[in-house]
């Protein structure tokens, strides 16, 4: 059985899989309050996430038994902070330094309450660069936080499609298996998000699972102010948009049915 799924257009400015960077900016549909932001840490109760990316960046931390050796420097940003930083980093940095290391606002993946820049605990920290190696456990972060749903945004040699330097400390949370097939494959993620266009009418990426369990992974395009969208009725089904003209499907099929 089958049943019909409507997703109107403006929906595809939310979700966990956005592209936000210099030629995709974050959209204001006016209902940016809906998802709610937690602290990322609740030590530092000033630092946001939304929820979701909250619970699981706590989960990592607790699987590698970090303790308060890692950090939260930056999470969730408005445009008005952002505007800050920004032209902050101009003035005491310099516009080269700026347009490598800090995006211009509504550009900026921190707007989405989705991305974080994490810190090696020490004395000083760098705002804008903060220490964290790729050793101990900062590395160990690094290496599982794909199995639960973050990615390192800004990889080494990336930067001509990224629009932004090596960031070996900010993550971006986009979940779990797009975390897994994006490390894997050496994906950033404007190369994913091109990947999955090409799963669409019937084609379906099938992956599968730490459970064993297999994930259908599909693009569906906006064609026009409404999508009507069919799913099985045995599949467990998240839709994100894409931030520029369309959606990504993720389907689990329940674990108590057949095919």
């Amino acid at each position: 059985m089958m049943k019909s799924v409507m997703l109107e257009k403006e929906k595809i400015y939310s979700g966990n899989l956005l592209l936000v960077n210099a030629d995709y900016p974050l959209k204001n549909t006016g209902k940016e309050k809906e998802e709610k932001l937690v602290p990322a840490c609740i030590h530092f109760p000033a630092i946001l996430l939304k929820h979701d990316a909250a619970n699981i960046l706590q989960l990592v931390l607790e699987k590698i038994s970090s303790g308060n050796l890692i950090v939260p420097v930056s999470g969730y940003r408005t445009k008005k902070e952002q505007e800050e930083i920004y032209s902050g980093s101009l003035k005491d940095n310099g516009e080269d330094f700026t347009r490598k290391y800090v995006a211009l606002p509504c550009h900026s993946e921190h707007q989405t309450g989705l991305a974080i820049d994490l810190g090696l605990l020490k004395e000083e920290i760098d705002f804008i660069r903060p220490d964290f190696p790729y050793t101990g456990i900062c590395n160990q972060f690094r290496k599982t936080a794909p199995d639960y749903g973050f990615i390192e945004r800004y990889q080494k040699d990336k930067e001509k499609i990224t629009g932004i330097s090596h960031e070996p400390w900010h993550f971006r949370y986009v979940g779990y298996p797009h975390s897994r097939i994006i490390t894997d494959n050496g994906f950033s993620l404007e190369e994913y998000i091109e990947f999955i266009k090409s799963y669409r009418n019937g084609c379906r990426l099938v992956y599968k699972d730490k459970c064993g369990v297999n994930v259908e992974i599909y693009y569906v395009p906006a064609i026009s102010d409404k999508t009507i969208m069919d799913i099985p009725d045995n599949q467990i089904v998240q839709v994100s948009g894409n931030n520029i003209d369309g959606f990504i499907v993720t389907a689990w099929r329940r674990s108590n049915e057949k095919k």
